[in-house]
C-alpha cells in the first residue's frame, strides 16, 4: 500500500512538472503574455554570462544574490530605483545588459519599480513561474538568466498594457547623456 501511495505521488508530481514545463493556451498555442511568448527556455546568445555559484556570490551582494540568483523579492517600498525620475537606462547588475529605459517607467503604486516595455525585447526572456500556489509569468535577464521581477498584464492600457515588476535592487542605472 505505501509503495502504492508513493508511486502515485510521484506519477502526480512528474505530471505537474510536465504540464507546467508543457503549458498551452487552450487552442494549442504557446502561453503569451501581451502577444509575447512565455518561452521556458533560456535563449541562445554569443554573449551569455555562465558563471559558478561562489563567482555570483564574490560579485553581488547579498541581496542582489539572494534575488538574481536565488530568485528573491526585496520588500515592497524598499528596493533602490523605486523613486527615480531621471532620464537613462536600467541595466542588469549581474551582466550589464540594458533592460528598461527611464521613459517606460511608470508609477505602479505597488512598491517595486515598473515598466511597460523593455529596453529590447530580447534582452528579456518569460518564463512560466507556478510558485507559492500560483500562476505567474517571471522576467529573467537574457545574457546571465538573472530573476529580474514578474510581467503583469495589469500596466497601462494606453501602452502596451503590461506591467513588468522588476526588483529595483538587481538594476544598476546610467543617466543619459553620461
Amino acid at each position: 500500500m505505501k509503495a502504492l501511495l508513493i508511486a502515485s505521488l510521484a506519477a502526480l508530481a512528474g505530471f505537474g512538472l510536465y504540464a507546467t514545463q508543457n503549458r498551452a493556451q487552450s487552442n494549442g498555442e504557446p502561453e503569451k503574455i501581451g502577444g509575447i511568448p512565455v518561452t521556458n527556455k533560456s535563449p541562445q546568445r554569443k554573449d551569455k554570462v555562465v558563471k559558478t555559484d561562489a563567482q555570483w556570490k564574490a560579485q553581488l551582494t547579498d541581496q542582489q544574490y539572494r534575488i538574481l540568483r536565488a530568485k528573491g523579492t526585496e520588500a515592497a517600498f524598499c528596493g533602490g530605483h523605486l523613486n527615480n525620475h531621471e532620464e537613462g537606462v536600467f541595466s542588469c547588475v549581474g551582466c550589464g545588459l540594458p533592460l528598461f529605459k527611464s521613459d517606460a517607467k511608470f508609477e505602479s503604486g505597488t512598491g517595486w519599480p515598473s515598466f511597460f516595455q523593455p529596453y529590447n525585447q530580447e534582452n528579456i526572456w518569460l518564463k512560466a513561474d507556478d510558485s507559492y500556489g500560483m500562476h505567474r509569468i517571471e522576467v529573467l535577464c537574457a545574457r546571465c538568466d538573472g530573476h529580474l521581477g514578474h510581467v503583469f498584464d495589469d500596466g497601462p492600457s494606453d501602452k502596451t498594457g503590461l506591467r513588468y515588476c522588476i526588483n529595483g535592487d538587481i538594476l544598476t542605472f546610467k543617466k543619459s547623456g553620461n
